[in-house]
């Protein structure tokens, strides 16, 4: 049986490229579906960059002590994911570290679910989604791609997370690499989700929230998880975190690993 066909599709959103990959069915359906999914991409974003004046992160970062707004259901679930990965990950995960750079401590902050809010309970809510909004942004074009009948697929948001679905047939999954496509490690992914954090590119740019000081220079880390969120925000801590710690956090998440140049840590 020959090898189904595979449909490739870009899209430029949140500052990177996107990229779909469909196995199967016809192209047209196929590109439609794609930019179902991309279309989904661009409202993630306008909902959730910092820079734009009128998206909901804006909106929050004006909110006073004590002041509490209502947030639509795509920004309210991904705070939930961000707060339930900051406590999983001791702290090392937080989406307002670069508060730091503005006031003395960190800002805190609660949700509310029965009114699908948030309170501002002290300090400016000074949020960057950045190192979870473009999982958070895969896993909600995943379900767009299944709604649409398309299971096998394979999202890449630039070069720092992958999201797959079904693999191709007469496959064991999609083979996986980020960063140069002859970048370590690669591995066959289905139904899962693998992300990578490291300084080559932009730095020191990575802050330990609970010192607010950052990152000092460690080898690039790749995390498996089975959602794109979860994925990003692990890499992420795990810059953060030692190798005990690391180990840790592994031994009570099973669907977690993480792994370095020289392999599975």
């Amino acid at each position: 049986m020959s090898a189904p066909d595979i449909h490739l599709f870009n899209h430029h959103a949140m500052a990177t490229w996107f990229q779909v990959r469909i196995a199967g069915g016809g192209r047209d359906y196929a590109a439609q579906a794609a930019q179902a999914a991309f279309a989904l991409a661009d409202e993630l974003e306008s909902l959730l960059s910092r820079f734009r004046e009128n998206s909901e992160i804006s909106r929050i970062a004006q909110l006073r002590p004590g002041e509490k707004i209502r947030l639509c259901e795509p920004v309210f679930a991904c705070l939930e994911i961000a707060r339930r990965m900051e406590q999983a990950t001791f702290g090392a995960f937080s989406i307002s570290p670069a508060a730091l750079n503005s006031q003395p401590a960190m800002p805190r902050w609660s949700l509310l679910p029965d009114e699908f809010a948030i309170r501002c309970e002290t300090g400016r809510l000074e949020f960057d989604p950045g190192a979870i909004g473009k999982g958070f942004a895969l896993d909600r074009m995943a379900e767009v791609l299944r709604e649409w009948d398309c299971p096998s697929f394979l999202i890449v948001a630039g070069g720092s997370s992958v999201l797959a679905g079904e693999p191709p047939e007469g496959s064991e999954g999609w083979a996986c690499g980020l960063g140069d496509e002859d970048s370590r490690p690669r591995k066959l992914l289905a139904n899962a989700s693998m992300s990578g954090s490291g300084q080559g590119v932009k730095g020191l740019h990575i802050i330990d929230p609970r010192t607010g000081r950052p990152v000092s220079p460690r080898p690039r880390v790749w995390a498996t998880a089975p959602t794109a969120a979860e994925s990003d925000a692990l890499s992420t801590a795990c810059m953060v975190l030692n190798p005990d710690e690391i180990a840790s956090l592994l031994s009570t998440h099973e669907h977690w690993a993480v792994y370095s140049d020289s392999g599975r840590l």
